[in-house]
């Protein structure tokens, strides 16, 4: 009447965390009147972060440390960086093509507005008032916002945590390498951390923006994430300490690097401590130096690789990257020119 049969089968299993699909024995207890849950045989311990989801962190295999793991990555960062700069020097042409040609259109349509009498201030309007207040910067950041704050609302959708885990967290050790580099860049599992970040890269979109303009922004911003990502695989493959990251701090690490880098006699300050004022050379010396000992002693409470990454590829972009990848962008929007005026012969 007690009799327990006890079977042994290898299935597979995707690891929460964005663990590959692993062969993991598990050892079933079935009882007369149905099935007990099963039991893993290989210690698993639950990764409690309060800026990360709760995923647990596994025993990998050695494969999973293989340097052939970061050959896709790396491609990738390489073409979608590259990607994202020639799209931006296309959008910078067409959207001056466009304000030129639009110009004496939008004149005669504000003569219009003005000699037309107004019936008061509607919802519509307030919001454009609003928005023409905003400077080029934040107008700029207000769609990145809205996208980190649309994926922090997925992330409280009970259903879409095995997608959310698997394509918004980076995971050296995941089945999926190349997507998540980028979608994790706007993804926030904690609120306080989604708060923060957003909060510094709307202080700093006036000045980065007003630097390197609308187009070249959103190109080193977006380029930033996806390098930062690499590093930050390139240190969890060395040391072998494995784990999802998530967030937009390695690209807003690059917009703080390229602002301080730019003009380090900048007056900053902590929100909460607005007596103690300091340059903003000294807070990018200060960033590097605590990310860098934060990776040389283990530090897992943020992702002090993909930091370091993310600022030092804004220092450099700023002093060398420039010159080499914006000033030579001219090929690319003839490229684009020739393709778009081009007619086949009748």
């Amino acid at each position: 009447m007690g009799l327990k049969c006890y079977t042994r089968v290898w299935v597979k299993q995707e690891l929460w965390g964005g663990g590959p699909w692993a062969r993991r024995s598990i050892l079933f207890t079935q009882p007369k009147n149905g099935f007990r849950r099963p039991a893993l045989k290989t210690g698993t311990k639950l990764h409690k972060s309060s800026l990360t989801p709760p995923v647990k962190d596994l025993d990998f295999h050695e494969s999973s440390r293989s340097l052939k793991k970061l050959v896709k990555p790396f491609f990738f960062t390489i073409g979608f960086s590259g990607c994202a700069f020639g799209t931006a020097a296309i959008w910078q042409y067409e959207h001056l093509r466009t304000k030129f040609q639009n110009y004496f259109e939008n004149a005669q349509a504000d003569w219009l507005d003005r000699i037309q009498p107004q019936k008061g201030l509607h919802f519509r309007k307030q919001i454009n008032l609003w928005w023409n207040s905003l400077s080029n910067g934040q107008r700029a950041v207000s769609g990145i916002i809205a996208a980190n704050v649309f994926v922090f609302c997925l992330w409280r959708i009970p259903a879409l945590s095995r997608i959310m885990v698997t394509y918004f967290t980076s995971n050296p050790a995941s089945r999926v390498l190349c997507f998540p580099m980028l979608l994790s860049t706007f993804s926030h599992f904690s609120f306080l951390h989604m708060v923060a970040n957003m909060y510094v890269l709307w202080s700093f979109s006036t000045s980065i923006v007003s630097i390197l303009g609308r187009e070249q922004f959103m190109a080193v911003y977006l380029s930033a994430g996806v390098v930062s990502t690499f590093v930050s695989y390139v240190c969890k493959m060395a040391t072998g300490k494995f784990g999802p990251s998530l967030g937009a701090s390695g690209a807003i690490m690059a917009v703080l690097g390229a602002v301080c880098t730019k003009i380090p006699e900048a007056k900053l300050a902590i929100i909460f401590l607005p007596m103690f004022t300091f340059t903003a050379g000294n807070a990018l010396k200060a960033i590097i130096a605590l990310d860098s000992v934060g990776l040389i002693l283990g530090w897992r409470f943020f992702d002090h690789a993909s930091h370091l990454g993310g600022v030092l590829f804004g220092i450099w972009y700023v002093m060398y990257g420039n010159k080499l990848i914006w000033n030579n962008r001219e090929p690319v929007v003839k490229a684009w020119h020739t393709v778009k005026t081009w007619r086949p012969n009748k």
